[in-house]
Parts: C-alpha cells; structure tokens; sequence
C-alpha cells in the first residue's frame, strides 16, 4: 500500500510540473493570463416604449443587444422622457382610453432598469446609435404614424440623429425606425424591404412611397439583408415590415449590427 501511495505521488508531482516552473510553464501562462481584448465599440441603443403597437419591437431589441454583445460592443440605452401618444391593449390591438405612460418608464422594462434619458446622450461618448422599429418610433419617436411625409420628430431625436450623421459616426435603424433617418438627413439612402406587399408578405410596403415623399431614396432589400448608405453611414434592415419566420427577423438585424460596426472600425 505503502508502494502504492509513493507511486500516486511521483505520477503527481510529474503531471504537475509544467505549471510549477517545467518548460512549458511561460507559454502555458501565456495562454491563462493573455494580454485583455481592445474596448468595443461604444453604442447607444435608443428605444421608444416597450410593445409593438405602442412602443419598441422587443425582438428586435433583443436581436440588436444579442448582436451587439456577440460583437463584443459596449451598449448604453436611451429614451426619451415623453408621453407616449397613447396605450395599446395588445390582446385586443385597440387603444386603452383610461391609461397613459411614459416612453422612457416603460423602455426601461427592455432595459432591465439601465437606462438613460435621451437628452442626456452626447454623442462624443458613443461609436454609433441604433434604433429598433415597432409602432414607437413612429408614434412616440415622431408623428409619421399619425401624419406621414408631413411628420415632425421628437428634438431629442432629431438632435441625435444630426449630431452622428455630423460626426460622421454610423446609424443602424429597423423596421419603421428608417423612417425617421428619411425625415432628419437630406437624401439618405433606406430600406424598408418590399415596395409591393406581393400577398401579404410585405404589409408595409407603402412605407416606401413615404420615404420617397420625404425626399430619401428607398432600397429594395431582403428581410435578411440590410442596406449600407456608405455616403451617410447610415445602415437599415426591414425586419418585421416583413411577415416572415421570427429567425429571418434575427438574421437581418445581425447583417444591420454587423456592418454598423464595420462602419465604426473597431
């Protein structure tokens, strides 16, 4: 038994040896204690409630923080502190006379708590901003719901979206958001999928007679592709303006975060 413990000992000592000081302790430490990655990408997410019909898509916020942490970015939230234009009972899709509630509360609900008011967003802090769709953005973000080419943008918003374009620094936005980029920069380039709803498939595909109106150029694109408007940095993807498998949705996003990020260089 004696013999037996000695054995275990020495087969021990033996295997342990390269990480006490054998010869391939350095590269062994190397690979345990290598050198931290570069900071990512400093990327502000700003959100228009929480909810399809009366706020931000969540899958598609969710698709863009999965894409964004996959791609190593650092994500701050936002949102601006405004009434929402009303409250949608979303089991019934009709209006909630009696309720009323604030974008920036209920964007918190997506943002687990973390989350900042859009007038406090400096743009020399960020790398690039996103905007997910969902009936939010236009309606809470601007009026487009409400007034079409004739819309007006919320300030905060519309001063967000001046100072990046200005900067030169990149702007990702989805589903109905790209509306709001037609409105605020003179001529941009977006996609909102489909200009023909060919069956049902593209139900918003008069969207796009709508960004033409408002003096930009609409691309068409598929629901897994997204449109670089290399010009402006500008970087949009139809997601939900497409009646398609939720995964489509995911992937077009991921082609939007991704070239976001290429655009930022980092």
């Amino acid at each position: 038994m004696a013999a037996f413990r000695v054995l275990v000992a020495r087969r021990l000592v033996s295997a342990l040896a390269p990480l006490s000081g054998g010869h391939h302790a350095p590269s062994q430490r190397a690979a345990l204690h290598s050198s931290a990655p570069r900071p990512g990408a400093r990327v502000a997410l700003v959100l228009s409630g929480c909810g399809v019909y009366d706020g931000t898509e969540i899958h598609e916020a969710s698709a863009v923080l999965v894409h964004l942490s996959r791609g190593g970015a650092e994500v701050e939230i936002f949102a601006p502190d405004v009434p929402q234009m009303h409250v949608i009972d979303h089991t019934k899709g009709q209006p909630s006379e009696s309720e009323s509630r604030n974008v920036l509360a209920e964007s918190a609900r997506i943002a687990r708590g973390k989350i900042t008011n859009l007038a406090q967003l400096n743009v020399a802090s960020h790398d690039a901003a996103i905007f997910p769709g969902g009936f939010g953005a236009a309606k809470n973000l601007s009026t487009f719901a409400v007034d079409g080419k004739d819309c007006t943008v919320n300030k905060e918003v519309e001063r967000v979206l001046k100072e990046f374009h200005g900067a030169g620094k990149p702007i990702g936005l989805c589903c109905i958001a790209p509306v709001l980029a037609a409105k605020v920069i003179k001529g941009v380039e977006v996609t909102v999928g489909h200009e023909q709803e060919e069956g049902g498939k593209w139900p918003h595909a008069g969207t796009a007679e709508a960004i033409k109106a408002l003096g930009a150029k609409h691309c068409v694109k598929g629901v897994t592709e997204a449109h670089v408007d290399q010009k402006n940095k500008v970087v949009t993807t139809p997601a939900f303006m497409c009646d398609t498998a939720l995964h489509h949705i995911h992937d077009g996003i991921g082609a939007m975060v991704k070239k976001v990020l290429e655009l930022i260089g980092k």
